[in-house]
């Protein structure tokens, strides 16, 4: 039986083979990630360097003397590898548990392929499970709660937390998320949300689940 932790390494090891060679590629954030950036290390001899989701794997990436480019001065990034917190069947996700939402979702947004990598415990049938993380301007906090409440979400303040772009972000539980392509563009319409952690317009292209019997590419 293996560990979670031992999924987490193989679908970053897995990862790897989505690299090309001699590009800038896009980082996310998190426990997987951080898995990932491990394994980048071992070949940043064949990569340019990577653009990243946030301050934490900056860190990591810079520790690894992996260099690190800001967005703007990029023209192309082939690929961007990233973990998620939920994701279905049509490769849907929540992300943003670890606070890095806006930031992904640029990344995403600009990579020519996104790659999700995920263990088995984060796939799942119907979004929702997670609490979606929102990200808010501080002065439209209670305005924007009001809004999600009206959504049938109850929304908690993320306590002592202030994201990369200093903002808030508050996390809405009991949502079951038939549609998440709609909510996203709904939530996002609300004044003062800066984004919301459904990647559902702009899903993963390819997500690496690794499962007990071994990893699934599914597309």
């Amino acid at each position: 039986m293996l560990t979670q932790n031992q999924l987490k390494l193989a679908v970053a090891q897995k990862a790897l083979e989505f690299v090309p060679d001699n590009c800038i590629v896009g980082v996310g954030t998190g426990s997987t990630v951080n898995l990932f950036i491990e394994e980048l290390a071992t070949i940043k001899g064949r990569i340019k360097g990577a653009v990243s989701s946030s301050e934490a794997s900056t860190e990591r990436l810079k520790a690894h003397h992996i260099p690190v480019y800001d967005l703007n001065t990029v023209d192309e990034v082939p690929v961007y590898i990233d973990g998620a917190d939920e994701v279905n069947h049509y490769l849907h996700m929540i992300k943003g548990g670890g606070g890095a939402l806006t930031r992904e979702k640029i990344v995403g947004a600009v990579a020519n392929e996104f790659i999700c990598i995920a263990d088995e415990t984060k796939y799942v049938d119907v979004l929702g499970g997670f609490p979606l993380p929102v990200e808010v301007v501080p002065m439209a906090r209670s305005y924007v709660a009001r809004e999600l409440v009206k959504l049938g979400g109850h929304p908690e303040l993320r306590e002592h937390f202030v994201t990369d772009n200093g903002n808030i972000i508050l996390d809405v539980y009991r949502l079951h998320i038939s549609k998440p392509v709609e909510l996203e563009e709904t939530i996002n319409q609300i004044a003062g949300v800066v984004t919301c952690g459904l990647f559902a317009r702009r899903r993963a292209d390819v997500l690496i689940l690794g499962r007990q019997s071994g990893i699934e590419v599914l597309r």
